[in-house]
Protein backbone atom coordinates (compact mmCIF):
# COMPACT_ATOMS: atom_id res chain seq x y z
CA UNK A 1 0.00 0.00 0.00
CA UNK A 2 1.31 3.48 -0.66
CA UNK A 3 -0.11 5.31 2.47
CA UNK A 4 2.28 6.18 5.06
CA UNK A 5 1.54 5.23 8.87
CA UNK A 6 1.45 8.56 9.23
CA UNK A 7 -1.36 9.32 6.81
CA UNK A 8 -3.15 6.04 7.49
CA UNK A 9 -3.27 7.55 11.15
CA UNK A 10 -4.30 10.75 9.81
CA UNK A 11 -7.20 9.00 7.68
CA UNK A 12 -8.59 7.56 10.91
CA UNK A 13 -8.11 10.41 13.18
CA UNK A 14 -10.46 11.91 10.26
CA UNK A 15 -12.91 9.06 10.19
CA UNK A 16 -13.23 9.05 13.89
CA UNK A 17 -13.65 12.94 13.92
CA UNK A 18 -16.61 12.20 11.17
CA UNK A 19 -17.94 9.64 13.19
CA UNK A 20 -18.09 12.25 16.56
CA UNK A 21 -19.42 14.91 14.61
CA UNK A 22 -22.67 12.37 13.24
CA UNK A 23 -23.06 11.38 16.36
CA UNK A 24 -23.27 14.90 18.04
CA UNK A 25 -25.30 15.50 14.99
CA UNK A 26 -28.00 12.48 15.63
CA UNK A 27 -28.34 13.71 19.22
CA UNK A 28 -28.77 16.80 18.21
CA UNK A 29 -31.51 16.13 15.76
CA UNK A 30 -33.65 13.46 17.64
CA UNK A 31 -36.35 15.91 18.85
CA UNK A 32 -36.68 17.03 15.29
CA UNK A 33 -37.88 13.76 13.96
CA UNK A 34 -40.29 12.31 17.00
CA UNK A 35 -44.06 12.20 16.49
CA UNK A 36 -45.93 15.15 15.29
CA UNK A 37 -48.93 16.25 17.48
CA UNK A 38 -52.73 16.17 15.76
CA UNK A 39 -54.37 17.92 17.76
CA UNK A 40 -56.41 20.67 15.64
CA UNK A 41 -57.51 22.21 19.12
CA UNK A 42 -53.63 23.36 19.34
CA UNK A 43 -51.69 23.49 16.19
CA UNK A 44 -53.33 24.86 12.70
CA UNK A 45 -53.62 22.84 10.04
CA UNK A 46 -50.62 24.65 8.10
CA UNK A 47 -48.01 24.42 10.98
CA UNK A 48 -49.08 20.65 11.35
CA UNK A 49 -47.80 20.27 7.57
CA UNK A 50 -44.45 22.19 8.20
CA UNK A 51 -44.05 19.57 11.32
CA UNK A 52 -45.01 16.28 9.29
CA UNK A 53 -42.58 17.84 6.44
CA UNK A 54 -39.79 18.52 9.09
CA UNK A 55 -40.37 15.46 10.71
CA UNK A 56 -39.90 13.67 7.27
CA UNK A 57 -37.08 15.99 6.40
CA UNK A 58 -35.08 14.37 9.59
CA UNK A 59 -35.78 11.45 9.01
CA UNK A 60 -34.33 11.52 5.69
CA UNK A 61 -31.35 13.16 7.01
CA UNK A 62 -31.21 10.61 10.02
CA UNK A 63 -30.76 7.75 7.47
CA UNK A 64 -27.79 9.67 5.33
CA UNK A 65 -26.40 9.96 8.76
CA UNK A 66 -26.74 5.99 9.33
CA UNK A 67 -25.96 4.90 6.09
CA UNK A 68 -22.34 7.48 6.37
CA UNK A 69 -22.00 6.12 10.05
CA UNK A 70 -21.58 2.21 8.49
CA UNK A 71 -19.06 3.42 5.69
CA UNK A 72 -17.09 4.80 8.34
CA UNK A 73 -17.32 1.34 10.95
CA UNK A 74 -16.31 -0.48 7.50
CA UNK A 75 -13.37 1.62 6.23
CA UNK A 76 -12.02 1.44 10.31
CA UNK A 77 -12.49 -2.32 10.57
CA UNK A 78 -10.75 -2.30 7.10
CA UNK A 79 -7.34 -0.05 8.79
CA UNK A 80 -7.51 -2.91 11.55
CA UNK A 81 -7.76 -5.54 9.02
CA UNK A 82 -5.00 -4.08 7.22
CA UNK A 83 -6.97 -4.20 4.06
CA UNK A 84 -7.98 -0.69 4.10
CA UNK A 85 -7.15 1.31 0.72
CA UNK A 86 -8.13 -1.50 -1.93
CA UNK A 87 -11.05 -1.09 -4.53
CA UNK A 88 -13.63 -4.04 -3.07
CA UNK A 89 -14.41 -4.51 -6.49
CA UNK A 90 -11.11 -4.43 -8.45
CA UNK A 91 -9.30 -5.16 -5.04
CA UNK A 92 -6.69 -2.16 -6.55
CA UNK A 93 -5.14 0.13 -4.64
CA UNK A 94 -7.51 3.61 -3.98
CA UNK A 95 -5.23 6.77 -4.90
CA UNK A 96 -4.51 8.58 -1.51
CA UNK A 97 -6.01 11.93 -2.67
CA UNK A 98 -9.04 9.97 -3.36
CA UNK A 99 -8.96 8.56 0.13
CA UNK A 100 -7.94 11.89 1.91
CA UNK A 101 -10.54 13.28 -0.21
CA UNK A 102 -13.31 10.95 1.73
CA UNK A 103 -11.47 8.10 3.91
CA UNK A 104 -14.52 6.26 3.63
CA UNK A 105 -14.29 5.56 0.12
CA UNK A 106 -14.20 1.48 -1.24
CA UNK A 107 -14.04 1.93 -5.05
CA UNK A 108 -11.12 3.45 -6.50
CA UNK A 109 -12.11 5.92 -9.10
CA UNK A 110 -12.45 4.02 -11.97
CA UNK A 111 -14.83 1.51 -10.63
CA UNK A 112 -17.04 4.15 -9.21
CA UNK A 113 -17.09 5.76 -12.33
CA UNK A 114 -18.35 2.62 -13.91
CA UNK A 115 -20.89 2.64 -11.35
CA UNK A 116 -22.32 5.77 -11.53
CA UNK A 117 -23.14 4.46 -15.12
Amino acid sequence: MSLTDTELEQLRAALLAQRAALDETRDANAQASSTVELDQTRVGRLSRMDALQGQAMSRAAGQRRQQMLVRIESALRRMDEGDYGYCLRCEEEIAPARLHADPAATLCIRCASASEQ
